[in-house]
C-alpha cells in the first residue's frame, strides 16, 4: 500500500497545488481590437454541449485583457500545439505584444486564430456567469477545424508537458 505524503499549506497555496495536479490543455483566447490582436491564455476550458454547441472559460477578474475580449463579437480560441510553449508564456504576460513572431489568421469577424494549433473554433460570447475570483463564460461555437497531426501542449503541476503517443498493439 502506498501513502502520500501530507504536507501543511496555506488555503490557497493548498488549492493552487491540488488544482495543478489535474492536466489541462493550453487555450489562446484572442481577437483583433482596434487593429490588432489581443489575447490571453487559459487553461480553464471545457466542452459544455452539443446541441447547441458550446464550450466554457473561465477568466480571473482581475485580468485587463479579459474585458477587451468579452465584449468582442466572435472570439477565437485556438488549442495550442506542443511547439507554442513560448507562445503560451507570452499570452500569459502584461507585455503589449502577446503574439511576437508567432503567426496568426483573422476571420471576417474579427476572431483570431493561432497558425499550427491543434484546433480552432470561432465563438460568440453566450452567458455569463459568477465564478467567486473568475468569471465563468459559455460561448456557442461558430466554426471549427481540427488539425488531427498536431500535439496539443499540455499545463500540469505548473510545468508545461506534452503528450507521448504510444501505440497499443492490436
Amino acid at each position: 500500500m502506498t501513502t502520500a505524503a501530507t504536507e501543511t499549506l496555506p488555503r490557497d497555496r493548498a488549492l493552487r497545488r491540488a488544482f495543478s495536479v489535474y492536466p489541462t490543455g493550453v487555450v489562446a483566447l484572442a481577437a483583433e481590437v482596434d487593429g490588432r490582436a489581443v489575447g490571453m491564455a487559459v487553461n480553464s476550458f471545457t466542452s459544455i454541449s452539443l446541441e447547441p454547441a458550446l464550450v466554457a472559460i473561465s477568466a480571473a477578474r482581475t485580468s485587463k485583457t479579459w474585458p477587451v475580449l468579452r465584449a468582442v463579437p466572435e472570439l477565437g480560441m485556438s488549442v495550442l500545439a506542443a511547439h507554442h510553449e513560448p507562445l503560451s508564456r507570452l499570452l500569459s504576460s502584461r507585455e503589449d505584444d502577446r503574439f511576437g513572431a508567432h503567426g496568426w489568421h483573422r476571420s471576417e469577424q474579427g476572431a483570431v486564430l493561432v497558425q499550427d494549433a491543434a484546433l480552432w473554433l470561432t465563438c460568440r460570447l453566450h452567458s455569463t456567469f459568477d465564478g467567486g475570483d473568475h468569471e465563468v463564460a459559455l460561448y456557442e461555437i461558430a466554426d471549427i477545424t481540427v488539425f488531427d497531426d498536431i500535439e496539443p501542449l499540455v499545463f500540469q503541476q505548473s510545468r508545461y508537458r506534452s503528450i507521448a503517443a504510444s501505440e497499443l498493439p492490436g
